[in-house]
């Protein structure tokens, strides 16, 4: 075999960082070993991997085609390691989760799964749904959670769980003794709505579609604790997801509000690279978001 483990960490690292210096860093490693490293791979094979430009190097048509290989490789060499190793720590898990999963459902989560795996370690990153797809993309995440739909080519997405959003206002506001929202309120109160590329806001559009364009939306915010207090404040009418609400319609502080003929069903979704070798900690993973339903 002319290639080594070691070169397809420090191809895959410079893949990521854009950077001989940081993939170097990253990989407590001199840089120049690692340009070294690097340049053999390419002469072994008669290749080029990167365009240069600089010092910055970008993968080239051949390295994106060889990086999702190289991802699948490593892998699945690290769970044959630990196979090796009779370890019981079933390894490190980097999951990816949308606001409303991460801030209201990951972390019991994440409790269940360290309960069983007390060895194993966990990282969480909570963003919108186009960041976490994009970071399952680009190999920095193993796993992400997420409220809107994908179709991207290179990623399998499986379903989770049903959701619901919910349009809501402050208790101190007039349609809060109604308690429903009419085709005429749509359009003539103010908004305050999760930021677009969210899966909340993705839902809502799809259930607003006929009446998208005459919707005033007052604010855009990225946090759903944002979104809540402006309603509180009575600056708007919000619409977030079932879950990110119970508290706050249990302290009566927000009223839910009835919105006929809309539909605000919605799904969770798990969401992995096709290419990406399913090791036993996602697999449990995802075995224990499907039974804490």
């Amino acid at each position: 075999m002319k290639y080594t483990l070691r070169q397809l960490e420090i191809f895959l690292a410079t893949a990521h960082h854009q950077s001989i210096s940081l993939a170097a860093k990253e990989l407590s490693m001199s840089q120049s070993a690692a340009s070294e490293a690097l340049k053999t791979l390419e002469q072994q094979f008669d290749i080029q991997l990167f365009d240069r430009a600089g010092k910055t190097l970008r993968l080239n048509e051949l390295g994106r085609y060889l990086r999702m290989q190289a991802e699948a490789l490593l892998d699945q060499a690290q769970e044959l390691e630990a196979g090796f190793r009779q370890h019981s720590d079933i390894g490190d898990l980097k999951i990816g989760a949308t606001l409303s999963i991460g801030n209201y459902l990951a972390i019991n989560l994440m409790a269940q799964f360290m309960k069983q795996h007390p060895n194993a370690r966990i990282e969480l990153d909570v963003a919108n749904t186009t960041t976490v797809v994009q970071r399952v993309r680009n190999y920095e995440l193993d796993i992400g959670l997420i409220e809107g739909e994908c179709s991207e080519p290179d990623l399998e997405t499986l379903h989770w769980r049903k959701d619901e959003l919910v349009v809501f206002c402050s208790a101190e506001h007039p349609l809060a003794q109604t308690k429903r929202l009419t085709a005429d309120d749509i359009t003539q109160i103010n908004w305050i709505m999760r930021e677009p590329g969210s899966g909340t806001r993705q839902t809502f559009d799809w259930a607003m579609h006929d009446v998208l364009a005459d919707i005033h939306i007052l604010l855009e915010l990225q946090h759903t604790e944002a979104i809540k207090r402006a309603v509180e404040a009575n600056l708007g009418i919000g619409c977030l997801s079932a879950i990110t609400l119970v508290e706050a319609f249990k302290r009566g502080n927000l009223v839910p509000l009835q919105v006929d003929g809309r539909n605000f069903e919605r799904n969770l979704y798990f969401v992995l690279h096709k290419q990406k070798y399913r090791s036993a900690g996602i697999e449990q993973w995802i075995a224990i978001c499907r039974d804490c339903q």
